[in-house]
């Protein structure tokens, strides 16, 4: 009885059994165990894709056409990217109230989650420009005065030399920069929004792009102080020959009027 006894309590048949069990339980996890991550973020961008394609069928497909195909009334958006949409959604110019020379911004109709979901659906359509992250258009490592070079060659004959805007042809007008999210003008650069050109990184690097952002937040933060004093809204020589000859040229009529009337009455007298 004592040799039977030692026998069933050997030290080695409790080990035997619990490499049984954990043995049992990792082919168990291997079994019922959670998708891994890559699986996890298929699965959340098929999911975005299908709400994204939902939210176009209602609100751009009468103008896109109901594979993003395009018609007489809008585009194609195959191949614009994520970046185009992010823009011109997030921006309120799409969708459009009414046809024009050029859509305006207006207040956004879709939030932010549902943006994305629809930058997911015209991403799966074609290839194109992603949304950038904060590191890409941030102002760390930024370069402001090749900025603003950048900037004076590239976008000032339009945007003016500050990025306060100006009149186009036909109707048109580069709208003002002041108070766009530095995102936005990052993907107006890459997009080529209506009658801007684009502007890839192969024309203006990433890191171009990053300096000509930092550029405009100095020259229109909060707590930019022009140097000049009374800048006429930065609009340039337009503005300032204009305030010159109304106040400029009218004071030295008033003082030329005011020496005659003197002259005049000290004839008299």
């Amino acid at each position: 009885m004592k040799k039977l006894s030692a026998r069933r309590r050997h030290p080695l048949a409790a080990l035997v059994v619990l490499l049984l069990a954990l043995a049992c339980t990792g082919g168990l996890y291997a079994v019922f165990a959670p998708a891994s991550k890559a699986q996890a973020d298929e699965t959340a961008q098929s999911l975005a894709i299908d709400e994204g394609k939902k939210l176009f069928a209602v609100g751009c497909a009468s103008c896109h056409g109901t594979g993003g195909q395009g018609s007489s009334d809008g585009p194609s958006l195959v191949g614009v990217g994520a970046a185009a949409v992010d823009f011109q959604v997030g921006t309120g110019r799409m969708p459009a109230q009414q046809p024009g020379a050029q859509v305006p911004r207006k207040k956004v109709v879709y939030t932010q989650a549902e943006i994305d979901q629809l930058a997911a659906y015209i991403s799966s359509l074609g290839a194109g420009p992603s949304v950038p992250t904060e590191a890409e258009y941030g102002p760390d490592g930024a370069d402001i005065a090749k900025g603003g070079e950048l900037f004076r060659t590239n976008c000032a004959q339009c945007h003016n030399f500050t990025g306060k805007g100006g009149a186009l042809t036909h109707g048109k007008f580069a709208p003002t920069l002041e108070g766009v999210d530095p995102k936005h003008i990052y993907e107006a650069m890459q997009t080529g929004p209506q009658n801007m050109p684009s502007f890839p990184d192969t024309t203006l690097s990433e890191q171009n792009k990053k300096d000509i952002i930092a550029y405009l937040n100095a020259v229109n933060g909060d707590d930019t102080v022009s140097p000049g004093g009374l800048e006429l809204g930065g609009l340039g020589p337009v503005s300032e020959g204009l305030f010159a000859w109304i106040f400029g040229l009218g004071a030295l009529i008033a003082v030329a009027v005011w020496v005659a009337a003197r002259t005049a009455k000290a004839k008299k007298s």
